[in-house]
């Protein structure tokens, strides 16, 4: 089959792998109808994840039809359309039961790997690296689903195949980061980042009754995009200081939920980005946390920040006083899909959660490598890339 491949930093290719097949009781086979591209797919080809190697087939956030499932699978059958999360869950460990599901104990097959950067290993992700599990991508025509029963999930008939897609990882990614993050009625909520993960974390805000939702980002088409499909208020941080907007628009206390959804390689202006740039290419700190720093430092005395950007090791200049001295409650996780996906795609088929607005570039497979080259550089206004195998 055909498969988009990792081959080194900034090299993709479109190759010829094996076909997947049924290798546990519990697995099925898809074939993949869509995927998309990721913010945290660029981690991969800048080089900062380790333990890939040449040829391994990337991709994590996918929709298909089973084609072929394992003699203990009861939930699914062959013919079933399903949008697949990205983390894998056995369901049946200490996490997947306290719908932990990124923590399961059971889905990363490497865990000695993880264990050795991390302290403890999380859960095994489609196409990300040998240290979370080894799996192969979704950039593909067929993938093998482990534990099908409680990574799959039927897609209702009335939603389409390039909203349900998003249900695979980018809106389940932001909806967490609303929830566990705290936000309540009449919240003001304050996004890092207009890309498909900030703009699903504050619509979500909005649907649990954030009063106002202001998102961070430089890019105009991204802010449009933002102001007209989610219906949140929008700051350009390269045309005005970020923290002082948020105090003026919140009668000088600040955003009582901060969410943070950019990850290890933000963007600023000024020099604290050659700082971090610096830093980073010297392998001094491993990630860039500018938009953390600015969270926590615009947070309210007292409030919350959630961190959703994927981060990969060690950071610099984290502002610790400014956490403990205010009082903030900060957390962070990968996301926890199977907890969310079901209700997602319930809501997108009452018409609560628009998604399909995030594919600005659709093409065949065989096209990828330009889709990621679009997608990583922001070109003609690419929010995110679909590919159809």
């Amino acid at each position: 089959m055909k498969a988009l491949c990792w081959q080194g930093v900034n090299r993709l290719s479109v190759e010829q792998v094996p076909d997947p097949g049924i290798l546990n009781a519990q697995d099925a086979v898809v074939k993949v109808r869509l995927s998309t591209t990721c913010g945290s797919d660029l981690h991969l080809l800048g080089g900062y994840i380790p333990a890939m190697r040449a040829g391994d087939v990337i991709g994590h956030e996918f929709i298909g039809e089973i084609v072929e499932v394992g003699p203990e699978v009861r939930r699914h059958k062959v013919g079933d359309r399903v949008v697949v999360c990205s983390f894998v869950g056995c369901g049946r460990c200490w996490y997947c039961s306290h719908d932990l599901w990124s923590l399961c104990d059971n889905g990363n097959p490497n865990p000695e790997i993880a264990r050795m950067l991390l302290g403890y290993e999380p859960g095994g992700v489609y196409g990300y690296s040998h240290a979370m599990g080894g799996f192969r991508g979704s950039h593909a025509e067929y993938i093998r689903v482990p534990y099908v029963d409680y990574g799959a999930f039927s897609v209702p008939d009335g939603v389409d195949d390039q909203s349900a897609l998003f249900a695979s990882d980018a809106a389940p990614t932001g909806w967490m980061g609303a929830h566990l993050g705290g936000v309540g009625r009449g919240d003001v909520v304050a996004v890092w980042g207009c890309g498909a993960v900030g703009q699903m974390a504050a619509r979500a805000a909005m649907l649990l009754g954030a009063e106002r939702v202001i998102a961070i980002d430089r890019y105009p088409e991204r802010l449009a995009m933002t102001e007209r499909h989610i219906g949140a208020e929008t700051i350009d941080y390269s045309s005005t200081d970020v923290g002082a907007e948020l105090r003026e628009r919140t009668g000088g206390r600040g955003p009582d939920v901060c969410v943070e959804a950019v990850g290890m390689e933000a963007d600023s202006l000024g020099p604290q980005q050659i700082y971090d740039q610096v830093k980073q290419q010297l392998w001094l700190e491993t990630d860039r946390p500018v938009a953390v720093r600015e969270a926590i430092h615009a947070c309210r005395k007292g409030g919350s920040v959630f961190i959703l950007g994927v981060f990969a090791g060690t950071v610099d200049k984290f502002p610790l006083g400014a956490m403990m001295n205010k009082g903030l409650t900060v957390r962070s996780a990968q996301q926890h899909g199977q907890r969310y996906i079901p209700m997602l795609l319930d809501r997108m088929a009452k018409g609560q959660l628009a998604t399909s607005h995030l594919a600005t570039h659709s093409m065949p497979l065989d096209e990828a490598p330009r889709g990621y080259d679009l997608f990583k550089n922001k070109l003609d206004g690419c929010v995110r890339a679909v590919f159809r195998p």
